[in-house]
């Protein structure tokens, strides 16, 4: 049996002060279904990085999994690019 292709999402950490977790914010331009105009949705998630790589203003690529606590169901994949 194949498994199934899992989300990926690429955003901007904004906290890593946990243990082995981090919390980035998705952006995604929206357009208005009344008016028409275009609006950034942000969406907060939090995801397991088991060694800590990911620091504040690193833009990463992180993978759903299974529940891993409450509120973590995804998993760090790769740091993009490092905060400068």
């Amino acid at each position: 049996m194949e498994r199934k292709v899992r989300k990926e999402r690429v955003g901007v950490v904004t906290s890593n002060k946990m243990d082995k977790s981090g919390v980035m914010q998705v952006v995604r331009k929206v357009k208005h279904a009344k008016y028409g105009k275009f609006m950034l949705k942000t969406k907060k998630i939090m995801f397991h990085d088991e060694n800590s790589e990911a620091g504040i203003g690193d833009t990463v690529k992180i993978m759903e999994t299974r529940p891993l606590s409450k509120t973590k169901n995804w998993r760090l994949i790769e740091v993009l690019e490092k905060a400068k």
